[in-house]
């Protein structure tokens, strides 16, 4: 006999699936809107993703400032590039790749800016209010993530800093969802180690 909480389960992970194609869905149409020179679909991009590359830029980058920059380089090499897109990923996905190859390209360069701007300290004030966040602790930390090896620092800023899913992360990175998980694993547990040495918390 079906119990009433087996069909709230099922339920449950039918309005999922219908979710996540209505996602997809919208996806596409953003998509082919965008391949048609739509600019108001750009526009839409942009309102959808646009804090949230900012956001994944300044995290890897360490910098608000070459973050903006960096998010204006994937929009024009979105506009460029949309032709190229085939879909095999979704078009969010693609985006995202494009930002973290913007990302590695300004970190192959080495350029950086040194000064710091008026609105990467707000950005800091608001993070260590809002995070009620130990300053020396973070800066220790981000000292140490910066020390990671690439992979690992890239995914633990995605999945533990930003928020998203390993399968996500997988698409963005042309990895495993496995791999993933390890990479994340690896990175994590050489944080622990180097905070354990300084006599630090894990």
């Amino acid at each position: 006999m079906v119990q009433p909480h087996d069909l709230a389960k099922q339920a449950t992970h039918a309005s999922s699936a219908r979710l996540e194609e209505s996602d997809a869905g919208a996806d596409l149409r953003l998509a082919e809107d965008c391949r048609s020179g739509d600019l108001a679909a750009y526009e839409r991009l942009y309102n959808l993703h646009g804090p949230r590359l900012k956001s994944v830029a300044a995290n890897l980058l360490g910098n608000v400032s070459d973050a903006e920059d960096v998010v204006q380089e994937v929009f024009l090499r979105v506009y460029r590039s949309i032709g190229g897109f085939k879909g095999q990923s979704s078009f969010s996905t693609w985006v995202y790749r494009i930002l973290l190859n913007c990302c590695h390209d300004l970190q192959r360069r080495g350029f950086r800016r040194h000064e710091t701007s008026e609105e990467d300290l707000a950005h800091e004030t608001r993070e260590a209010s809002v995070k009620g966040a130990d300053i020396p602790l973070r800066m220790t930390l981000e000292s140490h993530l910066a020390g990671l090896p690439h992979r690992q620092r890239e995914v633990f800023i995605l999945y533990e800093v930003e928020g998203f899913k390993h399968s996500e992360i997988a698409a963005m990175l042309n990895i495993s969802e496995a791999s993933s998980k390890n990479i994340l694993f690896e990175g994590k547990q050489r944080l622990r180690r180097l905070l354990l040495k300084e006599g630090r918390p894990s």
